[in-house]
This record gives C-alpha cells, structure tokens and sequence, in this order.
C-alpha cells in the first residue's frame, strides 16, 4: 500500500469582524503561505485598522474562541484555520483613543512634533515600509477603493436586497443609501431591513443618512449586498399567539 498524502487547499475563506461589531465586511479569501504580518496589511486595507497595532482573533462558526494570530513571522497556515471561521480585529490603538478620560487633561502634538517622534506609529510603518508607506499596498489600496466605489454605485437606491454578512442568516430589506459614512473607510450601502435586525434608524452619530425604524436600519460593505426580485414577506410582528 502506498502512502497516504492528505492534500489541504493553499487557500481559506474567513469572516471579517472587528471591535466596532456594528460594521460587516463579509468573507474574505487569504493565501495560507503569507506571514501574520503581510495578513495584517491585508486586512488594514478592508478594515481601516492599523497593522501595527492591530490584534487578530479567531473563532469558530458559532463564535469560539480559537487562538489569537499573535506571531508576527508565522505562516497563516501554521494556524488551525478552516474554511467559515471567523478574524475579529481588535485595533488597540484606537480603542485607546476611543476611551472616555473624563476631565483629565489630553496630551497633544502638532504634527510636526508628531513626526520627528521615534516611538510613534507612524515611524514604525515608515521604518518596515508598512501601510501607506508601501507603494505595493498604497496601489492595492487604490484599486480596491476604485472597485469598492464601483460596486456601491451600481447598488442604487429603493431596489431591494439580501444582506448576506458575517456569523448572520440572510435578510432581506430595501436599499436606502449608497455612498460614503462619516468616520468609517470607503463605500457602505444603508439597508432598511423588513425586520427590526438593524443597529439604528438610519442616523449614525447624529448624522441621517435615511429614515427608517428604529432598529431596522443598517450598513454593510457593498460585497455583501446583492439586488433582485426579493419580495417583501408579510411579518404581523404584533400578532398574539
């Protein structure tokens, strides 16, 4: 009898997830003979993370802790991975930034100042050429936003969807918006779902971007809508049993 070869595929398909949980990306396809380090930059350009400071968790389809991706120079494939597990990107420097000091003084620098620091994030991406200081990512960057951009334009207001996101069945709503949100990278696609499994109304951080009610409004990436003949379904949600 020969002998036995088990052969597993080069790639894996993850979920997407990050601290902000309210925000999809969806799954994404990674090579398994990519450093930790080159997955971080990946996934700064879909998620707007820093890849310095960015920790990366894993989880299995119904939300287990795995491990965490905590070895820069390991191969993506030297981690038990499998296809539908899911990354859940923490970015340490901007939960920092989002803590709540109450009075206490903040500390601040003009950019210059900024600049000339050796410590700082930015002079750590420049020193390995990380980020936007690599004209690899910063041309990868370029054109995903250019087919991000494209894409969200095709989604057009008032036509009905399916959302297909991470860790979540389909649902089925209406598109209300298209375009860019304030605070968040790229292009996002404002959903009014036929049920109340949305985040808010349709206003983010005091700004509306459309109307709805509360709890049935949402935004996704534009790679987990797609558009059709999706009738709307009849849920008498005040029937009584």
């Amino acid at each position: 009898m020969g002998d036995i070869q088990v052969l597993t595929s080069d790639f894996v398909n993850l979920q997407i997830s990050t601290s902000k949980n309210d925000i999809s990306f969806g799954e994404r396809r990674f090579p398994k003979d990519i450093t930790i380090s080159e997955l971080k930059a990946k996934l700064e350009l879909v998620t707007g993370g820093s890849c310095a400071t960015m920790r990366i968790e894993t989880y299995t389809k119904d939300n287990k802790l795995v491990t965490s991706l905590d070895d820069n120079s390991a191969l993506v494939g030297s981690y038990p991975l499998e296809d539908g597990m899911r990354l859940h990107i923490v970015d340490d420097f901007q939960l920092r930034n989002e803590l709540d000091s109450g009075n206490v003084p903040k500390f601040e620098l003009t950019e210059e100042e900024y600049s000339k620091r050796n410590d700082s994030v930015k002079m750590f991406l420049m020193k390995n050429k990380m980020g936007k200081y690599n004209e690899e990512y910063a041309e990868k960057k370029k054109q995903m936003e250019q087919e991000e951009k494209k894409l969200a334009e095709s989604i057009e207001a008032g036509l009905r969807c399916k959302v297909s996101v991470a860790n979540a069945p389909s649902r089925l709503g209406t598109v209300m918006y298209s375009g860019t949100v304030e605070g968040l990278q790229g292009y996002w696609i404002g959903v009014k779902y036929d049920e109340p499994l949305g985040k808010h109304n349709g206003t983010v951080k005091g700004k509306t971007y459309f109307e709805c009610p509360d709890k049935y409004g949402a935004f996704v990436k534009p790679q987990c809508v797609s558009v059709g003949d999706f009738p709307e379904e009849d849920y008498d949600l005040n029937e009584e049993l």
